[in-house]
C-alpha cells in the first residue's frame, strides 16, 4: 500500500461509522465501475479495429468529408 493511500485510510478511520460506510461503498462502487469499463473496452477491441479499418477505407476511397464544427 502506498503512503498516500495509508494516509487516506487513516483519515477515513477518524470519520463517524456512517461516513466510513458511505466512503467505503463509494470506493468499492468506483473500483467495480472501472473494472466493467476495462472489460467492455477489452471485449470491444476487435469490433473497434474493424470499424477503424472501414473508416480508413472509406476515407482512402474519397467517401468522407472534412469535419466542420461550426456546421453543427
Amino acid at each position: 500500500m502506498t503512503p498516500t493511500l495509508e494516509q487516506a485510510f487513516a483519515e477515513a478511520a477518524k470519520l463517524p461509522q456512517p461516513e466510513q460506510e458511505a466512503l467505503a461503498r463509494w470506493i468499492l462502487d468506483e473500483l467495480a465501475s472501472e473494472r466493467r469499463w476495462a472489460e467492455a473496452f477489452a471485449d470491444s477491441a476487435d469490433a473497434l479495429a474493424q470499424l477503424a479499418d472501414e473508416a480508413l477505407a472509406e476515407h482512402r476511397a474519397g467517401l468522407t468529408e472534412p469535419f466542420e464544427p461550426e456546421d453543427l
